[in-house]
């Protein structure tokens, strides 16, 4: 018989958009999340939701960040940083949230933020989390896979101790991102719009299944694991990038990539092979927020696990 673990119910919940400024379809659902609130009333959500708009500066300015990229700034080292006079808008903002949605790693943080993102890679709808043994992450995965059909709806986990993850959705005890692409900075598409208001509803849904004390089946989940980046060709002495992802890898996030398959096409016509042994599957090619991080594309390893039942605890 499979194990059956008991957590918590979730009473608080936050989903918010606009962490990334130009990221688009999260700046136009939080609004349209506030608007259901307004006709309809807090009834119409299983838990009381907190909506936030993120970074309102960048938003404003249709930009990915003012001064630093916010969704960089939730470690516990940044968040107990002093703030002086030359502290950078982002990392002040994300003290505020955290005042809001935290503190983080303690009890009063909120249960969960559901935090939205595009990407301009073809990453359908990714659910990003930091840990294999979130359970209430990993079932909130497996129900929105089988529910969703219209977006491949995948997992990506990034194995990181949570005082040093550097998300906003790691300032609550259960938190995932939304990643839904490919859309381009700064525009609204409305089918990407769609899939990320499709994938919000079913968390909410869960959470409502969760919440009644049902018992929910565990079972085997796939996760993509980070492992490395890898960034372009660049000439020794600029650094600037001389060739691109090569066509053959274009957007055929999640594929797996083997020894001698094309990686990049240099500006002069070469290809550029993937030589290492390990076969690895590629995911965020080519995205357009990564060119000033020196990533072309993650590579990452499909692992697969046995997750358990869960239920919420009678209160």
């Amino acid at each position: 018989m499979m194990e059956l673990i008991t957590l918590p119910a979730l009473h608080r919940m936050a989903v918010c958009g606009g962490t990334h400024g130009n990221e688009m379809s999260g700046v136009f659902l939080v609004p349209e999340l506030e608007r259901q609130r307004k006709e309809k009333g807090d009834a119409i959500w299983p838990i009381p939701l907190t909506t936030v708009l993120t970074n309102p500066q960048a938003i404003k300015e249709c930009k990915r960040y003012v001064d630093k990229d916010l969704n960089r700034c939730f470690t516990s080292a940044i968040l107990s940083s002093p703030i002086t006079d030359s502290t950078p808008y982002e990392v002040r903002r994300a003290q505020e949230l955290n005042t809001l949605l935290g503190p983080k790693q303690t009890n009063d943080a909120i249960d969960m933020i559901c935090d939205l993102h595009n990407t301009t890679a073809n990453m359908g709808l990714s659910i990003i989390c930091y840990s294999h043994t979130n359970w209430i992450c990993l079932h909130i995965f497996k129900y929105l896979q089988a529910k969703i059909t219209t977006v491949p709806v995948r997992l990506v986990l990034l194995n990181i101790p949570i005082g040093d993850a550097y998300s906003l959705e790691s300032v609550s005890k259960y938190g995932i991102s939304l990643e839904v692409g490919p859309q381009p900075q700064g525009v609204v598409r409305a089918d990407i719009f769609n899939a990320m208001k499709e994938g919000v509803n079913a968390v909410l849904d869960w959470v409502k299944n969760f919440n009644s004390g049902e018992v929910i089946e565990g079972g085997d989940v796939e996760a993509f694991m980070f492992k490395k980046a890898v960034d372009y060709p660049r000439d020794p002495e600029t650094k600037t990038p001389i060739a691109a992802v090569h066509p053959q890898l274009q957007d055929r996030d999640f594929c797996l990539l083997k020894r001698g398959d094309p990686m990049f096409l240099t500006f002069s016509g070469e290809t550029v092979r993937y030589e290492e042994e390990e076969p690895l599957h590629p995911v965020f090619i080519n995205e357009a927020a990564y060119y000033e991080k020196g990533i072309a594309f993650h590579l990452a390893r499909k692992q697969s696990w046995t997750i358990p039942s869960i239920r919420a605890k009678k209160v």
